[in-house]
């Protein structure tokens, strides 16, 4: 990577890959690989998941919604269960859209509220969960005074508890739904702030890992398990670490594990998680229509495309590449080869993860000479970065580079064009920093450790004997971001992109 930069300086530059660029509320809010990955794919810059939500809740058009008023039948006789993660980091769910919502459907008459509340730790420091938990205590106990049942029901880590992705592991569902349907733990507690307190303590426990846990009344009852006719939510408005349980609350014919008990409720997602799936069916926020993808643009200008990564990125170089669809635009032109990433492990055990299959398989397919694409994710910085292990990250890091360097070797072979950029920042920093740059240290001394993304931008390098002579990146775009790369691969592949299409990057120069 460092060779990119130094080798050719015109084609090598910085692009955003966070805040506006991606489509989020705010300059503070980091980017995303769903949302990076629907910029990169879309060429266009839309309003993505948590601004979706901020302006549906701001206009409280989320209230007069299909969804809220399917749920809205329940409140009557029912409980509304509300399951998500607890945490202001703004890249699953934030704090206040879960303030906002809990006061709102109690206006809305919810009677009666349970807080299935997951820990976080990965997109914000380890150990914020307490200050989380204390202030939706404070809010709940608000409702209380109202004459309103409001009570957290259960929890647990968020990597450990409901939020897994991509059928890695069903068990963390598993230990999720024991808790939040079944009300079945090893860990009951009176209270959800002493809870995370003490669980915090247990051995390798921290707030992504914490055990599940059921809060139960005097006499040792779950004060909220979900029943027949209850109402569901799950409010995270990124969809990938949701569509599991959304199929398990869905679906009648699951099998992936035994559910021992499949209430029948209203359900609906903060916004619908899979357009292809149609999953879940009711869903309180409409999700941005991304149509006219640059995928659907060279499948009908006839270019083969290839795309492949491991199953924790493997959606993001297809689904959400291709604006929140599954599938293909003409099968005959695409191919797509998922290499299934270890399961049951933290991704810092093996952090060469599944870097040189990935990067064997885009050799092969360059090699071929059959595709005009050939597009892949190297998960490695992002998935080892956030166990912030920085030696595993170092490895990570190694091993992504290992794997680029080979596919360059291989464009080199067949001339042809290279195009490396990445989705959102992570693990160029692994300490968090106050505001003068300083590592921050935690009362024992110790550098707090940085385990989420970051707002810093990208690199993105082009070259290969393929490129024509005088191309280099224009110097007028100076806040040039990930959407302005579709039109970018598009002028390489010899066509002009759309004209809508955020600019491109690059210019010919005599």
């Amino acid at each position: 990577m460092d060779s990119l930069k130094q080798g050719a300086p015109e084609k090598w530059r910085l692009i955003k890959a966070h805040g506006n660029a991606v489509g989020l509320p705010t300059e503070d809010d980091m980017g995303n690989s769903e949302v990076g990955h629907n910029a990169l794919g879309a060429g266009r810059i839309f309003a993505q998941g948590a601004k979706l939500v901020d302006l549906a809740l701001a206009s409280g058009k989320i209230y007069d919604g299909e969804g809220f008023k399917y749920i809205k039948e329940s409140f009557r006789s029912g409980t509304l269960h509300l399951i998500g993660l607890l945490s202001d980091g703004g890249v699953h769910s934030r704090l206040d859209q879960i303030q906002l919502l809990l006061k709102g459907s109690a206006e809305h008459g919810a009677r009666r509220i349970r807080v299935h509340a997951l820990t976080d730790g990965r997109d914000v420091l380890d150990g914020s969960s307490v200050g989380f938990m204390e202030t939706l205590e404070k809010d709940l106990a608000k409702l209380r005074e109202q004459g309103i049942d409001a009570q957290v029901a259960s929890g647990g880590g968020r990597m450990y508890v409901t939020m897994d992705r991509y059928e890695n592991d069903w068990d963390v569902v598993k230990r999720g739904w024991d808790a939040q349907v079944l009300g079945e733990t090893p860990h009951k507690f009176r209270n959800p702030v002493e809870a995370v307190k003490k669980l915090r303590q247990e051995p390798n426990a921290n707030d992504q890992y914490l055990p599940p846990f059921v809060i139960v009344d005097e006499s040792g009852k779950p004060v909220g398990p979900i029943v027949d006719g209850d109402a569901v939510v799950t409010f995270n408005f990124r969809a990938d670490r949701m569509v599991m349980l959304a199929k398990a609350l869905e679906y009648k014919d699951f099998d992936k594990f035994d559910r021992v008990r499949f209430p029948k409720v209203r359900y609906a997602g903060m916004l619908q998680y899979d357009g292809e799936l149609k999953l879940p069916s009711r869903y309180l926020v409409s999700p941005p229509e991304i149509d006219r993808t640059s995928g659907e643009y060279l499948a009908h200008n006839g270019r083969h495309t290839f795309a492949c990564s491991e199953t924790v990125k493997f959606g993001h170089v297809t689904f959400f590449w291709n604006g929140n669809r599954s599938g293909y635009f003409k099968q005959e032109l695409e191919e797509y080869v998922e290499i299934p990433s270890d399961s049951g492990i933290t991704f810092n055990v093996k952090p060469k993860m599944k870097a040189l299959e990935i990067a064997e398989k885009a050799r092969d397919a360059i090699l071929s000479c059959k595709f005009d694409q050939v597009r892949v994710n190297l998960p490695n910085g992002d998935m080892v970065g956030h166990t912030g292990d920085l030696k595993a990250t170092i490895e990570a890091c190694k091993a992504a580079d290992d794997a680029v360097k080979m596919i360059l070797d291989t464009i080199e072979q067949v001339g042809g064009i290279y195009l490396v950029t990445a989705d959102h920042g992570n693990a160029e920093d692994m300490v968090k920093r106050n505001k003068k740059g300083e590592p921050l240290l935690d009362k024992n001394g110790n550098i707090q450790i940085l385990t989420s993304h970051t707002c810093q931008p990208v690199p993105i390098a082009i070259g290969g004997p393929g490129l024509a002579l005088g191309v280099r990146f224009r110097k007028d775009l100076p806040t040039g971001g990930l959407a302005n790369v579709a039109a970018t691969f598009m002028n390489l592949h010899g066509f002009e992109a759309p004209s809508d299409y955020e600019p491109t990057l690059i210019e010919v120069v005599d």
